[in-house]
């Protein structure tokens, strides 16, 4: 199965249309439960700085992160780092357009960073799984992260993510360095890095994963067959929307005891 193709095609659509792009931040965060999650985070935390702070964003993507925090947090400086440059000059010319110039993008590579005590908070969503030398990069955050910093993790479970649910699985998201970590594991590299680690809490349960399948995996599945199902995408999201918005409710305000995701979030004493 083909992800980064399909999320490539939406980006060209939106790139050059402002408007258009704002309105696909808004579809991603109804869309993609990890974004509840990550947003539900950063909202208690971020919420809590009283004075102008720093953020890192560890793999900025499209930006819609970033643009959520500068318009949620006036206090609030991102700086976001890709590896790709032409993700880089398309955020950067996006954000300069919105007017957002406490926002900004450059290329970076998290294995090779040398911040030191530069940053309030760091943001890592669906990133640390595409790094082998993981250890090195929870070093590189500790040191960029100035004290009492805190850093937020968004990545796969090993109990399915990416689908794999097998040794015969394959990666739902191609260039997966690993298809998820434990709860533990992620603990214990943060802790070794230095972190005080204050939660590590399981999403995608049994009703995320249900919502996941109906709402992102078989959309795709059909966009890999042809392209043609772009057009009936919206009669196909009009019709399970009633269906699939419940279930990522319900898994957002439930206590999952496992999942396919895990968000987590540490802190630089």
């Amino acid at each position: 199965m083909q992800y980064d193709p399909i999320k490539k095609t939406f980006g060209n659509i939106v790139r050059n249309n402002p408007l258009l792009r704002i309105l696909f931040y808004k579809l991603l965060g109804i869309a993609f439960l990890r974004e509840w999650y990550v947003k539900s985070e950063l909202r208690k935390e971020l919420g809590k700085y009283d004075k102008p702070f720093m953020v890192y964003d560890a793999g900025s993507g499209f930006g819609q992160y970033s643009y959520y925090i500068a318009k949620k947090f006036p206090l609030a400086t991102v700086y976001g780092i890709e590896l790709k440059e032409e993700q880089v000059k398309d955020c950067n010319e996006f954000f300069t357009r919105a007017g957002l110039n406490r926002c900004s993008f450059a290329v970076e590579d998290l294995t090779k960073i040398e911040h030191t005590d530069k940053f309030d908070a760091i943001l890592s969503v669906d990133v640390m799984e595409h790094i082998p030398d993981d250890v090195k990069v929870f070093h590189n955050f500790f040191r960029a992260l100035k004290k009492n910093g805190r850093i937020f993790i968004n990545t796969p479970s090993n109990l399915g993510g990416s689908d794999v649910h097998s040794d015969n699985d394959h990666s739902f998201v191609e260039e997966h360095a690993r298809n998820g970590y434990g709860a533990e594991e992620i603990r214990s590299k943060l802790e070794s890095a230095g972190f005080k680690v204050e939660k590590v809490r399981y999403t995608y349960g049994i009703w995320g994963t249900a919502a996941w399948r109906l709402g992102i995996k078989y959309p795709l599945l059909l966009l890999n067959v042809s392209k043609l199902f772009f057009i009936v995408i919206p009669l196909y999201y009009l019709i399970l929307a009633p269906v699939i918005l419940p279930l990522m409710w319900l898994d957002f305000i439930k206590t999952n005891k496992t999942g396919t995701g895990l968000n987590v979030l540490a802190i630089k004493l």
